[in-house]
């Protein structure tokens, strides 16, 4: 089976390196890919939303089938675009069709979603620029800190959690009037901000039956201690200790089992990855916001942990026979540290040669932000490279990454020593 991964990160070379384990495997194509993926697939040079290139090259290639790794083309359509074009429809997309990917495509769906079918989420209105005045009064009526999300894909900068009043405020007029995330802020959606304990829920379904993969839980902000800046993540840990049965039983009752159920009854077609983004307020569990796909670095201790066969896994859900499927889980520990450009998330320089990689032991290198330049690899990106380890526990699993981590070089590096400090 010949195969095409749309993408360029971590979460994608994740993707390739897996399925490049498997004997069903006959070509493995990466579309753009990375320094990473161009060791183990064919790199096409194409955009993710550039469906006609993408059509081509598949028609070129005899593809069989084609996993979307990020979200912008599943919010855009390609699920679609398949289905309506008599030479590709045949041919089977591992992601959700564009009404089912707005559930990360539109906030303010996923909020109406989560509500029809009673999904416990915090509570939250939603308002444009011609209701900023309504806007300013609930946030009135909220306790701080404040929670504004733009409505829209921000590439993940969307989303702005305040102490003050006034900041807020300003905040709000500055996304609804002066559209400081464009089109992404037409719509702006409040929350009610809730205070506890985060985590990474993914399931895989066929738009029938569902697979919970294991859990993780990454760290977004640049600096240790989890201050600074949001980042896409700066290390994740699978699994995550605090999720013990009792909980997860609730995650499954509550949250997993709905939102499947719920899909089906709003006839929204899906077949591929749901990231579940929870916090445990207490004991219970609440939903922060879905993806409409895997997360990153989530991926790069996920995935491995995974010991079925992948492509197996994806022919399931395009036959959708996934619950006639066992899932194999490694009972080990993973942990991943992402190392990223000097500056980011701010600005940040490229094509910084990187050295030493090569020489890693027990560990596992997803090339996220880079590409080959006169024979060299160099940095092409915020996120360069997840440094994945396995452990009995994460302790041992991180301190493998970070022994490994030590080989590497590349001008500017940075990242955080401190993963999985609130375990």
């Amino acid at each position: 089976m010949n195969i095409l991964i749309l993408g360029s990160g971590g979460r994608e070379h994740t993707l390739a390196w897996k399925i490049k384990q498997s004997p069903k495997l006959g070509q493995l194509f990466v579309a753009p890919g990375n320094a990473g993926t161009a060791e183990i697939a064919k790199n096409i040079p194409i955009g993710v939303n550039n469906f006609e290139a993408i059509k081509k090259s598949v028609l070129e290639e005899s593809i069989d089938m084609v996993i979307v790794g990020p979200e912008d083309p599943l919010v855009n359509g390609i699920h679609d675009f398949f289905l309506r074009d008599g030479k590709l429809a045949h041919i089977p997309v591992i992601g959700p069709q564009k009404a089912a990917a707005e559930l990360e495509g539109s906030k303010e769906f996923a909020k109406k979603f989560m509500m029809r079918h009673n999904i416990p989420t915090a509570a939250y209105e939603s308002f444009k620029a011609d209701t900023l005045q309504e806007g300013f009064a609930f946030l009135e009526s909220l306790d701080p800190p404040y929670v504004l999300k733009a409505d829209g894909l921000a590439a993940g900068k969307g989303v702005v959690i305040l102490n003050d009043l006034q900041e807020a405020k300003n905040e709000l007029k500055s996304m609804l009037v002066d559209a400081k995330f464009g089109a992404a802020s037409t719509t702006v959606v409040i929350e009610e901000f809730l205070s506890g304990i985060e985590l990474s829920i993914f399931v895989l379904t066929d738009g029938k039956g569902y697979k919970v993969l294991p859990t993780a839980k990454d760290y977004k902000r640049i600096g240790e201690g989890d201050t600074g800046l949001n980042t896409g993540g700066m290390g994740a840990i699978s699994p995550v200790s605090f999720a013990d049965s009792t909980f997860m039983d609730k995650v499954h009752k509550r949250i997993v089992k709905p939102t499947v159920d719920g899909l089906k009854k709003d006839n929204l077609p899906y077949q591929g990855f749901i990231f579940i983004g929870l916090i445990k307020v207490g004991d219970e569990p609440k939903v922060i916001e879905y993806n409409v796909r895997m997360g990153d670095p989530e991926t790069e201790v996920v995935i491995p942990r995974v010991k079925n066969d992948m492509v197996s896994l994806f022919t399931a859900v395009a036959d959708q026979t996934l619950d006639a499927v066992e899932l194999e889980i490694d009972e080990r520990t993973a942990a991943t540290v992402m190392l990223v450009s000097g500056g980011y998330p701010g600005a940040y320089e490229k094509e910084k040669i990187i050295t030493g990689f090569e020489e890693i032991d027990d560990s596992i290198v997803f090339h996220a932000g880079t590409t080959k330049k006169k024979e060299k690899i160099v940095t092409n990106g915020g996120r360069v490279m997840a440094i994945t380890s396995y452990g009995i526990d994460f302790k041992e699993a991180l301190e493998t990454s970070y022994k490994n981590i030590n080989k590497i070089r590349f001008k500017g590096m940075n990242y955080r020593k401190d993963i999985g400090f609130d375990f």
